[in-house]
């Protein structure tokens, strides 16, 4: 049995929470209380002048494996059916959770922002959250120590931390197809276009022309990206880092193309709909499957990790069948229900079948993924503060949470 226990203080942030969680092998501790102010200089607007492309020097020695890091929108724990949901049908991500190993207490922020801030960088947001859809461009990330390291590297997907092509290359990304790349740009929904049908998308410094974008889906657009970069790596004979924040399954809740509606749906005019939000869930579940057959038939099926997680809760206005029980969904609250998130990592003949009980947040990815690369985050990068759960995906003790934190 699990109970959550939740407290406030203000801060100069807003709030900031600490959860309890209390579990049958873990308790989550909480240690304090403190208010942490913003330097002026931090809140700056990116810069072309000031912020640097990626330094095209990169060490050639990583003999780590190639990471595939698969980040779903507003999908919740309850949702995949080996997590216990009953309500969507995800048949490959099910396939990868018993072929790998699955996460059960992985907790994020609330809301995406925090969320992708604390993933990208190891740190907590009270270190360097500043608004949302922004990530501070002096802060690194996990892209500029995989790509220093050698890897070549990818975001696809997601983007909404503003900067465009330069905040892009200078947070680490080699290429890069987005949605959002600026907050906002002034176009379409909810500033930023489509992202689902007839999708506005960002490359090389340029939105691509509506002829490309026509009566295509954003999702498929993306997963194509992925699995051109692995072909394109696997030529160059370099190992490579993916990152791909999906835009499933945010509202507006619509069509894919798997549904008849999807022909005749226009993005500009109908209105959101969550009749569609299990075709969503399953067309999510369609692409993960995807990018995992393209590896399994790719010459580096052994050599490639594969994460799948969710960024926040679901959206309230969504509730699921788990477990037996009707679970609404919880984003934006400071809730379980709104930080507990799936979590499966996937890696052909290295990592073991099974469940983990540890606690995870999302600052523990920096760590992470340069132990399972062999190198170090570099100390310029400043405090981390995740904790390394790479020797868990090899049955290793490591040094498992006794607590989790959100600043939110």
């Amino acid at each position: 049995m699990r109970k959550t226990f939740l407290s406030f203080c203000k801060d100069s942030f807003g709030f900031m929470y600490f959860s309890k969680y209390l579990f049958a092998v873990s308790l989550l501790l909480v240690t304090g209380c403190k208010k942490v102010g913003l330097h002026d200089d931090l809140a700056e607007p990116v810069n072309e002048n000031t912020v640097s492309k990626v330094s095209a020097a990169r060490s050639t020695t990583t003999t780590g494996p190639n990471i595939i890091l698969i980040l779903a929108d507003d999908v919740g724990y309850e949702i995949p059916t080996s997590n216990g949901g009953q309500s969507y049908q995800t048949p490959k991500i099910d396939q990868m959770a018993s072929e790998g190993l699955r996460f059960t207490q992985c907790h994020a922020a609330p809301l995406c922002t925090p969320s992708r801030v604390m993933l990208l960088t190891g740190k907590y947001n009270f270190r360097n959250y500043i608004r949302w859809a922004f990530l501070n461009p002096t802060e690194k990330t996990f892209a500029n120590m995989m790509h220093d390291a050698g890897y070549r590297t990818l975001v696809t997907g997601k983007w909404q931390l503003d900067g465009g092509d330069v905040s892009m290359r200078g947070f680490g990304f080699d290429d890069y197809l987005v949605w959002a790349p600026f907050s906002p740009d002034g176009t379409g929904e909810g500033g930023k276009g489509s992202r689902y049908k007839n999708p506005t998308l960002y490359r090389n410094a340029a939105y691509l022309p509506s002829a490309q974008t026509n009566n295509k889906y954003g999702e498929d657009l993306f997963t194509d990206a992925v699995k051109d970069f692995i072909d394109e790596s696997n030529t160059l004979g370099q190992p490579f880092f993916i990152y791909y924040p999906m835009c499933l399954g945010h509202f507006p809740f619509c069509p894919t193309p798997d549904d008849p509606e999807f022909n005749h749906w226009d993005p500009k005019q109908d209105e959101s709909d969550t009749r569609f939000f299990p075709s969503m869930m399953k067309y999510m579940d369609k692409k993960v499957g995807e990018i995992i057959n393209k590896v399994k038939n790719s010459p580096v099926a052994n050599n490639t990790l594969i994460i799948f997680m969710g960024d926040n809760g679901t959206n309230k206005d969504i509730t699921s069948q788990y477990n037996g029980t009707s679970y609404k969904g919880g984003k934006s609250t400071p809730t379980e229900a709104g930080t507990w998130v799936p979590m499966i990592a996937w890696w052909q003949g290295v990592i073991a079948p099974g469940v983990n009980d540890d606690l995870i947040d999302l600052t523990d990815f920096m760590p992470s993924l340069a132990s399972i690369a062999g190198i170090n985050v570099p100390a310029e990068y400043g405090i981390i503060d995740g904790v390394n759960f790479h020797p868990r995906l090899l049955s290793q003790p490591g040094t498992p949470r006794d607590w989790i934190f959100c600043h939110f």
